[in-house]
């Protein structure tokens, strides 16, 4: 998923703080339209969200119960997911005619740059053919019903294309209070051997900082160069 040779660098963005989530999707959407008619370049930014839940297209209907915090509806593909403090959300507005007008690649790479992250931290992230994100294997939880091994979800990926720009992306785990996914079914999630899980949880006690650093690295191995915005 390079871009052609000569290509600008994709400009780099860590917002401060907690974002509110109408303010990153109105963000998204006027950069997407800029980069669609050669307006403005292409961004990565990096937020941390105050807690939410987000339902994508796959969504059906409105989870039975009060929700303990808003609910947003989005044009990402995917399902109901939690967002809040400690996870690193991506959002990644990459023009794929510079690139590759391909999405099943572009997801691949999207899951590529997670696995590379994680296992810089010693964590092996993984995909599955039938479940979207990225897991880990949890051999210290349950099984399932038919003896499948404990798995859980440590990065979820959900993205929007619009006349080739992308937007939306990915969210990985790093330490947020995993009791906040309680009464929701995160991306689809119900079977009892599958679950979700941080680099917290597993043990890891890397710094927010510590994994934009890696996050920026991996990026530019797989998208190309980056600068500071």
């Amino acid at each position: 998923m390079l871009p052609a040779p000569g290509a600008m660098p994709v400009d780099w963005r860590i917002v401060p703080g907690l974002m509110p989530y109408e303010k990153a999707v109105a963000l998204m959407e006027a950069q997407a339209a800029a980069i669609a008619t050669g307006q403005a370049g292409e961004k990565v930014l990096l937020v941390e969200h105050p807690p939410l839940f987000t339902a994508g297209t796959s969504a059906i209907g409105r989870p039975p119960g009060e929700l303990r915090f808003p609910l947003y509806q989005t044009g990402r593909g995917g399902q109901l997911t939690y967002h809040g403090p400690g996870q690193r959300v991506c959002y990644v507005m990459l023009d794929l005619t510079r690139r590759r007008p391909d999405l099943r690649g572009f997801v691949a790479a999207l899951e590529s740059w997670m696995i590379a992250t994680l296992g810089a931290f010693g964590i092996d992230g993984e995909r599955r053919e039938d479940r979207v994100g990225i897991w880990v294997h949890r051999p210290d939880k349950p099984r399932g019903p038919k003896g499948e091994p404990g798995e859980d979800k440590i990065a979820a990926i959900g993205i929007r294309v619009r006349r080739w720009v992308s937007f939306h992306g990915a969210a990985l785990n790093i330490a947020p209070d995993l009791s906040h996914y309680a009464g929701i079914a995160p991306c689809g999630i119900t079977e009892s051997h599958l679950g979700v899980t941080s680099l917290g949880d597993l043990g890891c006690q890397a710094s927010m900082e510590q994994v934009d650093r890696v996050l920026r690295r991996e990026f530019e191995l797989i998208f190309g160069a980056t600068e500071d915005a």
